[in-house]
């Protein structure tokens, strides 16, 4: 039960440092590295590489160290893809579904932003948009769609930060999330999803931008190949 504990608690901390750009893509997860800087035995720590390289975070390479997951671009593009009708379904049942206070909490994550931007706070940015999503899944009373949804926005966080520090993109961000908050606020539940998948989804120079921002690194192969 101990090493079961030790092994979750390994696993929580080193995906808080994949999602916070702390252990960025092709970072090196060594075994024996690990189980020395955390003061445990190599058994949890293969656990926690183990649960990690299940949700995609994590690469188990055959007889190699794993490392932090790198995405193709052509994956990262389907990723997003997906990611985005996802999000846009988020939006259609939470139109539907909103409580006040959760309305409330979406206006205040909104004006966070707004804050964000005057103080130019990137990672703040960051942040708050994520809340800001937070409180559409939940308003969307679908434990398995937040889940789902989650599970892959975790998947790219690492490369959504990059999309964040681009220029123009805060100021594009509160203006989508208007676009989204005006749909829901009439109840028009079609426009709030079509919103919600334009601001997520990445297409033409938003696209390009992104992977000419990226780190090499941090990304493999090129469109087209």
């Amino acid at each position: 039960m101990a090493a079961i504990t030790r092994a979750e608690d390994l696993k929580q901390t080193l995906e808080t440092k994949i999602l916070s750009g702390e252990l960025l893509p092709g970072t090196r997860l060594d075994e024996q590295g690990l189980a020395h800087q955390f003061n445990i035995s190599r058994t949890p720590v293969r656990e926690a590489l183990r649960q990690l390289g299940s949700s995609g975070l994590v690469d188990m390479r055959s007889r190699q160290t794993p490392i932090v997951a790198i995405i193709t671009v052509q994956k990262l593009i389907q990723m997003f893809e997906v990611m985005a009708e996802l999000e846009g379904l988020c939006a259609r049942l939470a139109t539907r579904r909103i409580t006040s206070q959760q309305r409330s909490q979406l206006l205040r994550s909104q004006d966070d932003l707004k804050e964000s931007l005057k103080t130019d706070e990137p990672m703040r940015f960051y942040e708050v948009n994520r809340e800001f999503h937070e409180v559409i899944y939940e308003a969307a009373s679908s434990e398995f769609l937040a889940e789902q949804t989650r599970n892959l926005r975790n998947r790219v966080s690492p490369y959504r930060r990059h999309v964040t520090a681009q220029p123009g993109r805060m100021i594009a961000t509160i203006a989508e999330h208007q676009a989204v908050i005006d749909a829901m606020s009439i109840g028009d539940s079609d426009a709030a999803a079509t919103a919600m998948r334009r601001h997520v989804n990445l297409l033409g120079d938003s696209l390009a931008d992104l992977i000419a921002h990226l780190p090499s690194d941090m990304i493999e192969g090129t469109i087209g190949r």
